[in-house]
């Protein structure tokens, strides 16, 4: 998952740097992530994944870092999993 991640942001993120220089705790905000590039970010993971983030988690934090953005999509393959 986090090599997935890892690709989408460098397709869509429009960082100044590459993402393999970026930790995975490290504030994406901070390394030059803008709002419109989360949106952006957001959609390739849909597709990516085949998931929808709900309304709760389309939040900054939830795309704060590559960490966050994994543990976002994984709460949301388990919430699915259960329903």
């Amino acid at each position: 998952m986090n090599e997935t991640i890892r690709e989408l942001l460098g397709r869509v993120g429009g960082l100044p740097m590459a993402v393999k220089d970026i930790a995975n705790e490290a504030d994406l905000y901070g390394a030059g992530l803008s709002s419109f590039a989360s949106v952006q970010l957001m959609l390739a993971i849909e597709e990516a994944f085949d998931i929808e983030f709900p309304d709760a988690l389309l939040n900054r934090k939830s795309f704060a870092s590559i960490n966050a953005i994994e543990e976002t999509v994984t709460q949301i393959l388990k919430s699915r999993e259960a329903a």
